[in-house]
């Protein structure tokens, strides 16, 4: 045998063993897929294990007054486990069947006690350990299905049984107020990208907790089992947050707002109550029209929409002119007719002058466009850097920081911003070419009633953990001084004219003193501009003006029935005002401190009434009646006496309700049986028939009010 053959040989036979080894692999995977496979898997099933990360639930959110505004109520996924009961106790787990699917049925009224009965002995029958029976389960109906048949251990016999029912736990986040400032409590939204909105989203690192875990197994199909009905490692619930939000304020603030908005027919609008020395905001609402004409919180414009704010934007260009020294609140300006020309504009203001010459304050009060905008063209048309650095250093060109997201950067041009023009000075003197939301237009306002201190606005005032304190927030100085003391005081009376002489006198209450500005600007409507004349009437101000406490801002967008500040915006300033006073009594004073009888020592005129009732008020207000002696008409006494008239009614007797209020006067007539007609409002000054007749029950009486 030559070499040549022996190598072909050798090679032949090599080849030909690894290609029988091939064969013998490929044929081994052949039976390790088909014949031993559903071994094999089973197997790896049985060992394969991972662990679960276990939800925590996420802590609570309080407003100031200890009401609860979100919190996170756990709901449960119940699944049955077929093998709990072992398949040798199979007359046990028939025995009980039956009567677990009737209660399922009745108790969920989903399915008939058949399909359920069915689902049941189908999963015995494949021996499922993890069959899913319902889900979003509340805590109440687990307490009631633990107590169905094989839902909980029982003894059978000498033999114990453990339940058959798994439950995964899940925590659904609610509001217990609904839409109550919805939109600053927000949400955290993880699923796809990530979305934080409100103090949900701001203060997500305390209140998601920390997730714990439980080990998973995974059974034949693919389904996933807890090893161990405990969790492994259990979570750790998530911190409260105490917000700065007052339930009953902010439900005032979402009617009076809602009211205004379908009253003016306008597309959304915002309100905002801040206390002025904290900066702490109690109310914040938001409202949208959606497509069903129906007011939603959908989007927080207080925070989120810049705009040009309009006339309330005049505060700061008098602001800059009386802290610069340029002018005084007794400089006249003429107005003329009420427009001014400038380069390619003439600025007009919206109503034609009482007068020609108006001082800076009478400009102010009547909120009048040509008398600004010539002020600030006459003293900073040479160098309007001075007026935009003014601005600046007011705190109005940069975003408060806040602790919510969304706040949308303030824009106040200067001269080397690119849209810098020739328009653009007298524009920004009365609120136009400028961008700011209406909470930092508030924040302005609150520096002003603090006498000069600018805070940033503050919507979480503690962190809690367990009950306790994590972390607590102060008022956060964004400024110090604004403005010189002198000037703040002289725009604070200017602020007070408005109500008392200016165009928010209609809006002013008796019972307190209040400050505020009046604004309504035509809103910019992207590639049309200001063609579109639809506007944004908005009203800014605090009260009470001697002793400020709360800051208000109010903006509505596009109304359609009317578009001036005062008679759009001014309403809701004035409702939720008086409904804050009414309720806040630290704004009323003691009774000490009241002067009740400013004519002297005497006590005041008691109106005729209830001598009980008169009496248990007396008590309480610390006055003791010496005498209660009826007398035909209510008189003034000495301080010696207490004056009070009290009324006997009879049915069918006319009585005298003179000198009483509305309702008092109703009450005293309904009661003896007639029926009241009033006119005017006040106190009763006259009365259609004579105190004392005898007349049939139900005879028309009409009282006069004064």
């Amino acid at each position: 045998m030559n070499i040549r053959k022996s190598i072909l040989i050798r090679v032949y036979l090599a080849f030909g063993l690894m290609v029988f080894g091939a064969l013998l692999v490929f044929g081994k995977l052949l039976h390790l897929q088909y014949v031993d496979g559903g071994d094999w898997r089973a197997m790896a099933d049985s060992l394969t294990i991972r662990e679960r990360s276990i939800e925590a639930a996420r802590g609570n959110i309080y407003s100031n007054d200890g009401n609860l505004l979100a919190t996170s109520v756990p709901e449960y996924e119940l699944r049955f486990d077929a093998m709990s009961i072992p398949a040798e106790a199979n007359d046990v787990f028939n025995s009980k069947v039956d009567s677990l699917a009737t209660r399922l049925a009745t108790h969920f009224a989903d399915k008939s006690a058949r399909q359920y009965l069915a689902m049941l002995k189908n999963a015995r029958a494949k021996k499922a350990r993890y069959v899913l029976l319902k889900r979003n389960v509340s805590h109440q109906d687990l307490k009631v299905v633990k107590t169905f048949p094989l839902f909980h251990t029982f003894k059978e016999g000498k033999k114990r049984y453990s339940t058959s029912l798994v439950t995964v736990r899940e925590n659904k986040r609610i509001l217990p107020f609904t839409n109550l400032a919805a939109r600053t409590i927000g949400y955290k939204n993880t699923k796809g990208d990530t979305v934080l909105v409100g103090l949900e989203g701001a203060y997500g690192r305390y209140i998601d907790g920390k997730s714990g875990s439980q080990l998973m197994q995974r059974i034949a199909g693919g389904v996933w089992v807890p090893v161990n009905r405990q969790v492994e490692v259990a979570p750790v619930d998530g911190s409260d947050i105490i917000s700065t939000l007052d339930v009953n304020m902010q439900d005032m603030a979402q009617r009076a707002l809602e009211k205004q908005l379908i009253a003016s027919d306008a597309d959304n609008g915002c309100v905002i109550l801040m206390e002025v020395q904290t900066g702490e905001v109690r109310a914040i609402a938001n409202f949208t029209r959606d497509s069903e004409g129906v007011f939603r919180e959908k989007y927080n414009y207080a925070i989120a929409q810049g705009a040009d704010p309009g006339s309330t934007f005049k505060l700061a260009s008098y602001l800059a002119l009386l802290d610069d020294g340029l002018v005084d609140t007794s400089t006249r300006v003429d107005i003329g007719n009420g427009s001014y020309k400038v380069p390619s504009h003439t600025i007009k203001d919206s109503h034609a002058p009482k007068k020609s010459v108006l001082t800076v304050k009478e400009a102010f009060e009547e909120s009048s466009n040509v008398g600004v905008a010539k002020l600030v063209n006459t003293h900073y048309g040479e160098h309007p850097a001075r007026y935009t650095a003014k601005l600046h250093h007011f705190g109005l060109g940069q975003p408060l920081g806040l602790q919510i997201p969304g706040e949308v950067k303030p824009w106040v041009k200067t001269p080397d911003s690119r849209t810098w023009s020739k328009l653009s000075l007298v524009q920004m003197a009365y609120g136009y070419e400028l961008r700011l939301t209406p909470l930092q237009m508030l924040a302005f306002y609150n520096a002003v009633a603090n006498d000069g201190q600018m805070v940033a606005p503050l919507f979480v005032k503690e962190i809690r953990h367990l009950g306790n304190t994590v972390e607590r927030f102060q008022a956060r100085v964004v400024s110090k001084q604004i403005a010189s003391k002198a000037a703040i005081e002289k725009v604070q009376a200017m602020l007070e004219g408005v109500m008392t002489e200016g165009t928010g006198k209609k809006i002013s209450s008796p019972l307190y003193s209040s400050a505020g500005k009046t604004g309504t600007a035509q809103m910019n409507d992207g590639a049309r501009g200001y063609g579109a004349r639809r506007y944004q009437s908005s009203f800014a101000g605090y009260f009470p003006a001697d002793n400020p406490k709360y800051s208000m801002i109010v903006v509505i967008r596009n109304p359609r029935k009317g578009y001036y500040g005062g008679a759009i915006a001014g309403p809701v300033f004035k409702e939720l005002a008086d409904m804050v006073y009414a309720n806040d009594l630290t704004l009323h004073g003691t009774f000490a401190s009241r002067k009740v009888n400013t004519s002297g020592g005497k006590t005041p005129l008691t109106l005729a009434g209830s001598k009980e009732a008169s009496n248990t008020v007396y008590e309480a207000l610390g006055f003791h009646p010496s005498s209660w002696t009826a007398l035909a008409q209510p008189t003034d006494t000495s301080s010696k006496g207490v004056p009070f008239v009290e009324v006997q009614i009879k049915e069918g007797i006319v009585p005298n309700v003179l000198g009483m209020g509305l309702s008092d006067a109703v009450f005293t007539m309904e009661n003896a049986g007639f029926k009241t007609k009033v006119s005017g409002r006040g106190k009763v000054i006259t009365q259609s028939l004579t105190a004392g007749l005898k007349l049939k029950v139900g005879t028309p009486i009409i009282l006069a009010l004064n």
